[in-house]
């Protein structure tokens, strides 16, 4: 639950600096959004979910 919150939070200051920046109108961003929703009941979700937990772990782990 952490990761998926710590994701929505880091997408949603992309989605807000892209914004802001004038690169991302707001009917590209409530497209995306549906997207995502849609996206997240198809069969594919827990596919893209353990993907992106993979990814986390792995950037979690690198040591500077």
């Amino acid at each position: 639950m952490n990761l998926s919150m710590s994701g929505v939070v880091l997408l949603a200051i992309i989605v807000f600096l892209f914004f802001r920046k004038g690169g991302l109108k707001a009917s590209h961003a409530v497209a995306c959004a549906l997207f995502g929703f849609f996206l997240a009941g198809t069969a594919i979700a827990p596919s893209i979910a353990a993907g992106s937990q993979s990814l986390a772990s792995l950037l979690g782990g690198i040591k500077f």
